[in-house]
């Protein structure tokens, strides 16, 4: 009988001294926290964030295009083909596009230079411009008539700011944007016109100009022949 009172008290002891050790482990472990700022955790969120909404972007793309692909199967492959073409070509801006959107104008301040011609553009702002449109919704976008597309470069050579191998010193330079729809461009103009982008630009003496929507935004075609060197033709079997 004395022996199973002790085999019991050995337990529990054993149990007692194993949530103490426990206890005492979660007590004397330190609390690391996040020493990063608010600024540098709101931007690590916005981009998980933006990162999130253009994987959810593409999944819905690709379904729409499968559930396309379906429908068409009842009818002519050739037809099917073409709209395929035609689509691809849009989305890789080989076409002219109209739609809502609106435009932005860089100009000169006046009052602070003299001729045009001596304004520099700096490919940096541009670039961040472009960064803020594509957030707030941009769909297609041209600047001083040049198509910007997924392999344009913005980029200064020999002191000239340069897309798509064209110079853009001749001002006023408008940049013309197309979104989804015209609530979308409401919201874009809306932005735009409280967005601390203007000052960068205003520190090198160029004026924006936000325009306000049109439903008949135009977007010129990429002009020049996009060269894919990642990927090479393949010959068929016929099959």
């Amino acid at each position: 009988m004395g022996g199973k009172k002790n085999i019991g008290f050995a337990i529990t002891a054993s149990i007692l001294g194993l949530m103490i050790a426990i206890q005492f482990r979660t007590v004397s472990e330190p609390v690391f926290r996040d020493t990063r700022d608010t600024w540098e955790l709101r931007e690590a969120l916005l981009k998980e964030k933006e990162m999130q909404l253009t994987l959810l972007k593409e999944i819905r793309l690709s379904e729409e295009k499968l559930a396309k692909y379906k429908v068409n199967k009842v009818q002519s492959q050739e037809t099917a083909l073409r709209a395929t073409i035609d689509e691809l070509k849009t989305e890789a801006g080989l076409t002219n596009i109209s739609g809502p959107g609106l435009k932005l104008v860089l100009s000169p301040v006046s009052e602070a230079v003299g001729p045009a011609g001596n304004v520099y553009l700096s490919p940096e702002i541009l670039r961040k411009l472009v960064n803020e449109l594509n957030m707030y919704g941009a769909v297609h976008m041209s600047i001083g008539g040049e198509r910007l597309i997924n392999t344009t470069v913005i980029r200064d050579i020999n002191n000239e700011t340069k897309m798509n191998g064209q110079r853009l010193d001749r001002f006023p330079l408008e940049i013309n944007v197309i979104v989804k729809s015209m609530e979308d461009a409401g919201k874009l103009y809306n932005r735009m016109k409280v967005s601390n982008i203007a000052e960068a630009f205003f520190m090198d003496n160029i004026r924006v100009n936000v325009h306000k929507p049109s439903p008949t935004t135009k977007v010129t075609a990429y002009g020049d022949a996009i060269r894919v060197k990642a990927m090479k033709a393949v010959k068929g079997d016929g099959k």
